[in-house]
C-alpha cells in the first residue's frame, strides 16, 4: 500500500480553466491511478477516486460512511464552515445519513418520485415547459438559463412535492447558493450568513403552513412523521432544505450542460430535433457525457485502511469523480465521443447504491421534456456566445452555466 506521508502532493481542483473543461485533468489522474490526493478552494483536501470500477466499489463500500461526526478534526477545520445553528439545522438529510437513519429517511421520499407517479405528471410538466417557452422573447434570442432552466426545475419540484403556491412565489434563487460553503474569512461570508437565514426562516414557515393545513403531499407527509416522532426537527428542516435545494439546482445546471453539449455538436442537435424519440437515449448519452454532478459528496472511513492500494487515513474525505468516471474508456468505448446511439449506457451521473439520487426518473422525465421543447419550439437554435466566454459557476462538486446566450428564429 502506499504511504498517503510520501504521497505527490495534492492537485488542485479550482479555477476557471477546471471547470471550463476538467477532463483533461481526469483523464491524466485516471491514467495514474484510481486514487489521489486532490485539493479545494477553500483549502481543504481530499481522495479522488477516478475509473469506472473504482467509483462503483467505492459508492457501495460499506467501510465508508456519510454522516459528518465520521470527519476527523483537520477535514472539519475547513469542511464544516457552513455557520450555526443552520449546519446543526440543514445538513442531517439523506446525503449526510447512513444505515438505518438513511433508510428510514429515504422510505419518507420514494413513493412522491415512484416512476409511475413521474409519468402521470409528464403532461403537466410539458404544459409548464411550453408556458416558459412562450414567455420568451418571440424572435431573435434570449438567456436560456434566466428564461428557462433556472426556472423550470422548481416550478415542476413546486408540484410534486406540495409547495404551495404563495411560498413557491416567494422563492429566490439566489437560496441554492448556499451549498456553495463560503469560508469566514472570506469578503462574502456576511452575505452568505443572510442568505441562510433567509432560507432557514423560509423552511420554518413551510412547515408551520404545513401544521396549519395538513395535506398529502410530500411536504406534509414529512411534516406528519415529525409529529409522529420518526424525524427530529433538524432532519425535517435539513430534508425540506434538501428537497429545495438538491431538487432543482441540479436539473437546472444539467440542462445547461446538455445544451452546451448539443450547441457544440451541431449535428447531434439537428439529429435530435428531427427525431424526438431519441430523447431518452439522448439524454442518458448527455448526462455521461457532462454529468452537472460532477462529484460526489464527502465519505470516510472510521479507521484508516486501504483504499485501492493507498492508504487513508480515518475521517479524511472521499469524494468520487462521477465525470472521471463515466468518460473511463475501460468503461466505456470512445469514451470522449458524444453517440446517441450508445448501448448499453450505465453511466454513473445519479450515483450507485443506497445514496442512488431518488429522483432521478423525474430528473430523466424533465430533462426529456425541457430538450425536447426547447429544439422543437426555438428553430435555428444556436449559440450567441463563444465557449470560452461561458462562465462556468464555480461550484465545488457541480457542474453548469450561469447564463447562456442563444439565437433562435421565430419561436413556434
Amino acid at each position: 500500500m502506499n504511504d498517503p506521508v510520501n504521497h505527490p502532493e495534492p492537485v488542485e481542483l479550482y479555477g476557471p480553466a477546471y471547470k471550463r473543461d476538467p477532463y483533461p485533468l481526469y483523464t491524466k489522474l485516471r491514467d495514474a491511478g484510481p486514487i489521489h490526493r486532490v485539493r479545494f478552494p477553500s483549502g481543504v483536501g481530499a481522495w479522488l477516486v477516478t475509473g469506472y470500477d473504482a467509483a462503483q466499489a467505492t459508492l457501495t463500500d460499506p467501510r465508508l460512511g456519510k454522516n459528518h461526526d465520521l470527519g476527523n478534526d483537520r477535514w472539519r477545520a475547513l469542511a464544516s464552515i457552513m455557520p450555526e445553528p443552520q449546519h446543526s439545522r440543514l445538513q442531517v438529510h439523506l446525503l449526510h445519513q447512513d444505515p438505518p437513519k438513511h433508510t428510514t429517511m429515504r422510505r419518507l421520499v420514494t413513493d412522491t418520485f415512484a416512476p409511475r407517479r413521474v409519468e402521470e405528471l409528464r403532461p403537466r410538466i410539458q404544459e409548464i415547459a411550453d408556458e416558459l417557452v412562450d414567455a420568451m422573447p418571440a424572435t431573435g434570442g434570449a438567456d436560456v438559463v434566466a428564461c428557462f432552466a433556472a426556472r423550470f426545475p422548481f416550478r415542476v419540484l413546486a408540484e410534486v412535492i406540495g409547495l404551495p403556491a404563495e411560498a413557491a412565489s416567494r422563492f429566490r434563487r439566489e437560496w441554492c447558493k448556499v451549498v456553495q460553503p463560503v469560508g469566514p474569512k472570506d469578503p462574502g461570508r456576511p452575505g452568505y450568513e443572510a442568505l441562510l437565514r433567509e432560507l432557514q426562516r423560509y423552511i420554518t414557515d413551510i412547515v408551520a403552513d404545513k401544521h396549519n393545513h395538513p395535506d398529502d403531499g410530500l411536504l406534509g407527509r414529512l411534516v406528519t412523521a415529525h409529529d409522529a416522532g420518526d424525524l427530529t426537527r433538524e432532519e425535517l428542516d435539513s430534508m425540506i432544505f434538501q428537497l429545495l435545494v438538491a431538487g432543482q439546482e441540479p436539473v437546472t445546471n444539467q440542462i445547461s450542460t446538455a445544451l452546451t453539449t448539443l450547441l457544440r455538436h451541431p449535428a447531434h442537435l439537428a439529429r435530435l430535433r428531427d427525431d424526438p424519440a431519441l430523447l431518452p437515449a439522448a439524454v442518458e448519452e448527455l448526462l455521461r457525457y457532462d454529468s452537472a454532478f460532477e462529484l460526489t459528496t464527502w465519505r470516510f472511513l472510521a479507521q484508516d485502511d486501504d483504499l485501492h492500494g493507498t492508504t487513508v487515513p480515518a475521517g479524511d474525505s472521499v469524494i468520487v469523480s462521477l465525470c472521471a468516471a463515466n468518460r473511463d474508456p475501460a468503461r466505456f468505448p470512445d469514451a470522449d465521443t458524444l453517440d446517441f446511439d450508445r448501448s448499453p449506457n450505465p453511466h454513473l451521473a445519479f450515483g450507485h447504491g443506497i445514496h442512488f439520487c431518488p429522483a432521478a426518473t423525474l430528473a430523466r422525465v424533465e430533462l426529456q421534456v425541457a430538450l425536447g421543447t426547447l429544439l422543437a419550439r426555438l428553430p435555428a437554435l444556436a449559440p450567441a456566445a463563444a465557449a470560452d466566454e461561458l462562465d462556468w459557476i464555480p461550484a465545488v462538486l457541480a457542474r453548469g452555466v450561469d447564463s447562456l446566450p442563444v439565437t433562435y428564429a421565430d419561436r413556434t
